[in-house]
């Protein structure tokens, strides 16, 4: 049952414009009267709090978070491997540089 204003589909999608989940002040403390009629799966979802809500996308919010500082490690292993390519071929440079002075001297 997907109707406008339900958790399924908020009425607005920016979670500090929706009405806050309060329980009136005619319920009693901890009742679970139900403001219509559900059935099933949509009955445990009328009744959660905006922050269990936002719970998935924290979530995914970390798991982003998470999977960038993994790939800026990789970024870095990647330029450390090349750096030191560059280092040992300039040093085998350096080394056939001098063999070719030390040739050229003797001769």
């Amino acid at each position: 049952m997907n109707t406008p204003g339900t958790i399924d589909r908020p009425l607005t999608h920016d979670p500090r414009k929706q009405a806050p989940m309060m329980p009136t002040a005619d319920e009693p403390a901890g009742s679970a009267t139900e403001d219509f009629t559900t059935r099933g799966a949509n009955d445990s979802r009328q009744n959660r709090t905006r922050e269990m809500q936002l719970i998935p996308e924290a979530l995914a919010r970390a798991h982003m978070h998470e999977r960038l500082h993994e790939a800026e490690r990789e970024r870095r292993a990647a330029r450390l491997v090349t750096a030191r390519r560059m280092q040992r071929r300039a040093e085998r440079a350096s080394r056939r540089a001098r063999r070719a002075l030390a040739m050229a001297v003797m001769q």
